[in-house]
């Protein structure tokens, strides 16, 4: 396959570049000019970012769509409850007039809050799912490529954050949100009763249509020339 040693070493850092389960052609999404890897523009930076986000609330809503289908066929929605999602202590814009009124940063701070918020309970979801018998192996497969989409959403925008910071857009107080305890939102006292799979599946379709739009409003804040 390989002709030469220099073919072989090319190969293996191409490798290293992709992002995992990336689309074939897809390029790697790169701030910087790290070797091997492509460096973007901010505004192809955000199309990257805001295409990601829009395949992975597609795929939350199929998914919370499949399971309302087959697991809660009654259509009357009067008198129902929705859960109280974990992610209600992250203060987030109500509409997009608020989160126009945001500070980028803020702005930008949210989405990394949320997203970071969603890293443990999606792979929960995929291991409670592809132990319960109800569920096919394509619905569990499904819940660990959301679990895998947000994470890969999340460096995508971290990404984005360190290009606005480059070009002197944003502050660099986003640098303080580096850990993963600072972006988690803190947890309840006392004992919490479980959270369903329909609910958190509830709560995600809802939290990533609040990623996606927040990303637009933040591209059109930043370059309203690009198509806003």
């Amino acid at each position: 396959m390989f002709r030469s040693a220099k073919q072989v070493a090319v190969f293996l850092l191409a490798l290293l570049c992709l992002e995992p389960r990336a689309r074939v052609g897809a390029a790697p999404i790169c701030a910087h000019g790290h070797p091997g890897c492509l460096v973007l523009s901010l505004a192809d930076l955000f199309d990257r970012v805001i295409q990601h986000s829009a395949r992975m609330h597609g795929l939350s809503s199929d998914l919370h769509a499949e399971f309302e289908q087959y697991f809660l066929p009654s259509k009357n929605h009067i008198g129902r409850v929705f859960p109280k999602c974990h992610t209600s202590t992250i203060l987030t814009p109500n509409g997009k007039e608020n989160a126009q009124k945001l500070a980028r940063e803020e702005l930008t701070e949210v989405i990394l809050k949320l997203l970071a918020a969603w890293r443990d309970p999606l792979s929960q979801l995929h291991q409670s799912m592809s132990h319960q018998q109800d569920f096919n192996s394509f619905s569990s497969n499904k819940a660990l490529e959301m679990s895998d989409m947000a994470h890969q959403l999340h460096k995508g925008v971290e990404k984005v954050a360190e290009k606005m910071q480059m070009l002197g857009m944003i502050s660099n107080s986003l640098n303080n949100l580096a850990s993963h305890e600072v972006l988690l939102p803190p947890s309840d006292s006392g004992e919490k009763s479980p959270v369903s799979d329909h609910e958190l599946l509830y709560c995600f379709r809802r939290d990533s249509n609040k990623v996606q739009n927040y990303l637009k409003i933040l591209k059109c804040r930043i370059m309203p020339e690009h198509g806003c």
